[in-house]
């Protein structure tokens, strides 16, 4: 599966200005938009998350092995 063409785009577009009206196809924009927002911000957010828990590990790790053993 690839991506979506002009041609794709259209007949969706078609098809939802046919099942949601015109007036109603701003507010539905609208909502799409937040909610990509959101989850491109908590995508954002575990990446950040998920980079700094790998590097506390590493510094762990590391501390560990500059350790000299008794």
């Amino acid at each position: 599966m690839g991506s979506l063409g002009i041609q794709e785009m259209i007949i969706i577009l078609v098809i939802a200005l046919i099942i949601f009206g015109p007036k109603k196809m701003p507010e539905i924009g609208k909502s799409l938009g937040k909610g990509i927002a959101e989850f491109k911000k908590a995508t954002n957010d575990l990446a950040r998350t998920w980079e700094e828990e790998a590097g506390a590990e590493n510094k762990k790790k590391e501390s560990q092995s500059e350790k000299p053993e008794a």
